[in-house]
């Protein structure tokens, strides 16, 4: 049986500029995005809205928290599986496996009783749904012609940025308006839809069914102990100081161990479960270390303005939400002038325009004080979503569109794997440097805070004034001195999280140096070597 990624007739003829895009495909991509929307929306969409599913299902803080960590260590894992199911039972019963399987999961989700359930059911859901996100990446550089990629490219990267950044914001305002059970129930009709249209237009290609008698289930078992354990240590490891914590220093002695053991599989096996050898090609082994690099400030800075607002300024997850929309919109603007740049000028230049712009956004944070609110956060945002697009729509292109035909399905979910990783590193170290930074600033504020400090013995004053008659009034005074002390050093370790930000990303833009000039969006094909 021919490979799945050779059975496609524009495929075998090549695409060229002449090539006329079929009504049925375009719509059947559309139906796919919007699964692969719902799938990346999920990740974030519950992160508003935790504290009201720890009170509905009666959960500690710490066990709610896996509500989010479920969903991402089953992901992480599935991602990377997509390429090698897809080759075996064809895109389209792969997607519609998927998108059904998200579907039944979210439903499940949204009657869990119990945090157990909830936890079981968000992981299923997790695995399940993150088949949807690379197919799509992959067919859309499969099924349309070179000429057309300055279109598509731009739709599944608006998708991959926004979906994450206007969670919050949709998880906000459902459960404003009605209750956290709808986080879930809203994707059942869109997940029906999805599933039928699916199996009614996707014919991209044909499954070939005997790969699968060739799964190599040690690899599975290698990749799931790697990838899961990684996404745990990171999770948890800057709450529970990292390896002084049982449960972390466990999982990271199986990552290590099941590491050796993936690639020793993967490079080995008759049929691996992943195909390494794509990163042999320099456009790609580059745009994945502009991806994972990419991944830490979709994520990172997706996490952070949040916890800033609710933290410093004690927004609700509504406000949150309506304040981080900013980034939202500039990202859907920006997404047409990116497609169009992409025909004119060189990719590289535009990808190191958007990093130095993210840059700029985050450097403009670093002044940052407990007074910020949505008129001083509206720049950094309208550059942050400027950047964001810049840097990741060309990055899909030069990683994806230069690949053998053959190779970009496995390429596609080592691709998305990178964005996912990156964003679990960058809010590690952001935790780490948050935690370390304003640890650091307290005891710098407190041995600047002393009786000899005159401006520390006024405010000190003018609060035992205003609690007189409100009981031990000096005793109240201290706590309050000592409480602003602490949150002027969290305001401070957030100015240093920026800092970090804005150098990383002015040094990445070097990066693109590396990068073989890519061919024309508007050439007929070609690979580049």
């Amino acid at each position: 049986m021919a490979d799945a990624t050779t059975a496609s007739p524009s495929m075998m003829t090549g695409a060229s500029e002449t090539e006329r895009l079929q009504p049925k495909r375009v719509v059947a991509f559309i139906i796919m995005v919007f699964g692969m929307f719902m799938s990346i929306l999920d990740i974030q969409i519950v992160s508003a809205s935790l504290t009201e599913i720890q009170a509905g299902l009666s959960a500690s803080s710490t066990e709610v928290s896996w509500v989010q960590t479920a969903y991402l260590i089953a992901e992480v894992i599935a991602i990377p599986l997509s390429g090698f199911l897809s080759r075996a039972l064809g895109t389209r019963l792969l997607f519609a496996i998927s998108a059904f399987g998200f579907t039944v999961s979210s439903l499940l989700c949204g009657f869990a009783s119990s945090i157990e359930q909830m936890i079981l059911w968000r992981a299923l859901q997790g695995f399940l749904g993150a088949g949807m996100i690379p197919t799509v990446f992959a067919s859309a550089y499969t099924i349309f012609p070179r000429s057309k990629f300055y279109i598509v490219a731009p739709i599944i990267g608006l998708v991959a940025t926004l979906a994450p950044t206007v969670g919050p914001t949709v998880g906000g305002y459902i459960t404003d308006l009605m209750s956290w059970h709808w986080l879930f129930f809203i994707n059942v009709v869109p997940g029906v839809i999805i599933t039928i249209g699916v199996l009614a237009l996707i014919d991209f290609d044909q499954p070939n069914f005997a790969l699968l008698d060739r799964f190599d289930w040690w690899g599975l078992i290698f990749m799931g102990g790697f990838l899961g354990s990684l996404e745990y240590v990171l999770e948890e490891g800057p709450q529970y100081e990292w390896l002084q914590d049982t449960s972390v220093a466990i999982c990271a002695a199986v990552c290590f161990v099941s590491a050796i053991a993936f690639f020793w599989r993967v490079l080995t096996a008759e049929e691996p479960i992943v195909d390494l050898y794509a990163f042999s090609n320099r456009n790609f082994a580059v745009g994945c270390v502009l991806q994972f690099c990419i991944g830490i400030g979709l994520y990172g800075l997706t996490y952070v303005y949040p916890r800033y607002l609710a933290e410093i300024r004690g927004y609700s997850a509504l406000m949150i939400g309506e304040t981080m929309f900013i980034s939202g919109l500039t990202m859907f603007f920006m997404a047409p002038v990116v497609g169009r740049l992409m025909q004119k000028v060189d990719l590289r230049y535009i990808i190191a325009f958007g990093l130095v712009t993210f840059a700029l956004g985050s450097w403009q944070m670093t002044w940052i004080t407990r007074e910020y609110d949505f008129y001083e956060l509206l720049v950094p945002q309208i550059l942050r979503g400027i950047g964001m697009m810049c840097a990741m729509v060309p990055t899909n292109n030069i990683a994806l569109a230069t690949l053998p035909q053959d190779r970009v399905k496995n390429a596609s979910g080592l691709f998305n794997l990178m964005r996912n990783l990156g964003g679990a590193v960058g809010l590690a170290v952001i935790n780490e440097v948050l935690n370390d930074r304003t640890d650091l600033h307290i005891s710098r504020l407190q041995d600047r805070v002393t009786w000899g400090n005159t401006t520390a013995v006024e405010t000190l004053n003018n609060f035992t004034q205003r609690l007189q008659g409100m009981g031990d009034a000096a005793t109240m005074a201290m706590k309050q001195l000592s409480q602003l002390v602490h949150r002027q050093a969290q305001v401070m370790s957030y100015g240093d999280a920026f800092f970090m930000l804005s150098l990383f990303y002015v040094g990445l833009s070097l990066l693109v140096l590396f990068v073989n000039k890519p061919p024309s969006m508007t050439a007929g094909g070609g690979d580049a070597h």
